[in-house]
């Protein structure tokens, strides 16, 4: 039988691409990609001239059927998403898990992951955390905003530039005004980025300033939270 190879691709600067990741996609018969527009750009770059199937959220449960007769047969692929992790609020959980149920053997990477470095930029507590990645757009976005008000550990979310000023509204309308927020765009890119405050403070800000980029907004825990205050206030 073949292998899946799980492959990290950069988040923006394509020098965080590992030497390993690089042979990987020059060794693979083929190559699952998110966009293949995209990952192209990355390929040329590396010059890698490899085989390039879309593999994405909207033809993932599709796709899995025919990856697999080609991995049953003794093909090694390589998955890849547009950047980060496959997987990590990308697709790649359908196949990897057809994978382990089918006996055929998954090597995965280790490299870029957006919200590593934006949780640890933010200076809040690393040693628990939840990331929840994208909040529903509708059904359960609420609920799941009034939990995250309660969550004594850090909590990361992503969000496009598009809402995340939207974001910042509902955090100061169910999680609090005070609650204290870091939130990172750009990263790795020329013009990384991050603002760290209260929620009040950075919904002015970005209110202000245009959002660009990708957003990973990591939120400080609710009894961290009340600790600071008490000892501020001693």
């Amino acid at each position: 039988m073949g292998k899946l190879i799980v492959v990290p691709t950069p988040i923006g600067n394509l020098e965080d691409m590992t030497f390993r990741a690089v042979r990987i996609l020059r060794e693979v018969d083929s190559i699952l990609a998110e966009d293949t527009r995209q990952t192209k750009k990355l390929l040329d770059h590396y010059q890698i001239q490899k085989p390039l199937y879309p593999y994405h959220k909207f033809n993932e449960q599709k796709s899995v059927e025919k990856i697999m007769d080609k991995l049953m047969t003794g093909s090694t692929i390589a998955l890849v998403s547009d950047c980060g992790t496959p997987g990590i609020s990308d697709p790649g959980h359908i196949i990897v898990k057809a994978c382990v149920e089918a006996g055929i053997e998954i090597e995965t990477l280790p490299g870029a992951t957006a919200f590593v470095p934006a949780l640890i930029n933010s200076g809040f507590s690393t040693d628990e955390f939840l990331f929840i990645g994208f909040l529903p757009h509708k059904k359960g976005r609420q609920t799941q905003l009034k939990k995250i008000a309660l969550e004594p550990r850090t909590v990361i979310l992503y969000e496009s530039p598009f809402r995340v000023i939207k974001l910042l509204e509902e955090i100061n309308l169910f999680i609090g005004k005070d609650r204290k927020i870091s939130a990172s765009r750009e990263l790795s890119k020329f013009f990384e980025e991050t603002v760290r405050g209260t929620a009040d403070e950075l919904l002015a800000h970005f209110k202000t300033k245009e959002p660009k980029g990708e957003f990973v907004v990591v939120i400080e825990g609710a009894i961290l939270q009340k600790k600071s205050k008490r000892e501020s206030e001693d």
